[in-house]
C-alpha cells in the first residue's frame, strides 16, 4: 500500500517539481519540456534522480537540461495531534 501525502509530508518529504528539457528524436535541434512532480526527500531526491536514470537508459529523446524545485509543505513542529470535541447548539 502507498502512503498518503499526508504520510509523507510527515516523515519529512516536500513536493519537488522539475522542469525537463530534452531534444525531439527526430528533429534533434528542437528542444521541448516535460514537467514531473512527486513527493521526494531533498536534498538527495533520489525519485527524481531515480527518473532522470530511466529517462536516460529507456526514452530516445536526449536529456538537455533539468531544473527543479522542492518545498516542504509541511515543517517539523508544525503537526500536533489534538484531541477534542465541539458542541453546537
Amino acid at each position: 500500500m502507498t502512503p498518503s501525502e499526508t504520510e509523507l509530508m510527515l516523515k519529512g518529504y516536500g513536493l519537488t517539481t522539475a522542469e525537463i528539457f530534452y531534444h525531439m528524436p527526430d528533429y534533434t535541434h528542437v528542444l521541448n519540456s516535460y514537467i514531473w512532480q512527486e513527493y521526494d526527500l531533498a536534498p538527495d531526491h533520489p525519485k527524481l534522480f531515480e527518473f532522470v536514470e530511466f529517462w536516460q537508459s529507456k526514452l530516445d529523446g536526449p536529456l538537455h537540461s533539468v531544473r527543479f524545485t522542492h518545498r516542504k509543505m509541511l515543517k517539523s513542529g508544525e503537526w500536533t495531534n489534538q484531541v477534542g470535541e465541539f458542541t453546537l447548539h
